[in-house]
């Protein structure tokens, strides 16, 4: 019995070599030590050449699908639907300036609030302040930064959102319009 089994087990071992000795290509006979980044890709692919593709969901974004979008459902006078609607699934980065002079503390204190109330409607951002007095909101599904951006333009202390170059001037700020581009500032 036992020989058997170990009979099975050496003709696995000796039937699951990919190559013989003589029939492997030149970059393969070398010692690993000499191994090029073209060599070294070439062992990677051979190494992923079985594996199951990831899913969708599982690849990095830029190698993700994009997603489809029904065109006639659309309102083309709504440029933020349209907008928001490219943007589903994608990463997105807005900007939110706060009004006043505020200290660097208080920029991260209030963007926090904001952040949590946020994350509270089940809106993920993540927050980075670049300056005393503004934040970066990333946002990986960036149909999110226009929910967002309405909450935002609500609170006192809001300066403005910037969303792909469209600024959203805050309810409570001087010369409070709807929207500007970055250029008109």
């Amino acid at each position: 019995m036992h020989t058997v089994y170990l009979l099975i087990l050496f003709a696995t071992l000796v039937l699951c070599k990919k190559f013989k000795d003589e029939d492997k290509p030149d970059w393969a006979k070398k010692d690993i030590r000499d191994y090029n980044d073209a060599d070294l890709e070439r062992l990677l692919d051979q190494w992923e050449e079985d594996e199951d593709p990831l899913e969708p969901d599982e690849l990095p974004e830029h190698l993700r699908p994009q997603p489809q979008i029904d065109i006639s459902k659309l309102d083309m006078n709504d440029p933020e639907k349209l907008l928001s609607a490219t943007k589903k699934g994608r990463t997105l980065m807005t900007f939110v300036s706060v009004s006043g002079n505020p200290s660097r503390e208080e920029t991260e204190t209030l963007t926090k609030l904001w952040q949590t109330s946020l994350w509270n409607n089940h809106i993920q951002a993540e927050r980075y302040l670049v300056d005393d007095n503004r934040a970066i909101f990333l946002f990986k599904d960036g149909s999110q930064a226009f929910v967002a951006k309405e909450y935002l333009i609500e609170q006192e202390k809001c300066e403005s959102v910037t969303i792909e170059g469209q600024v959203y001037e805050g309810k409570f700020s001087k010369g409070s319009k709807s929207k500007k581009t970055e250029d008109e500032l």
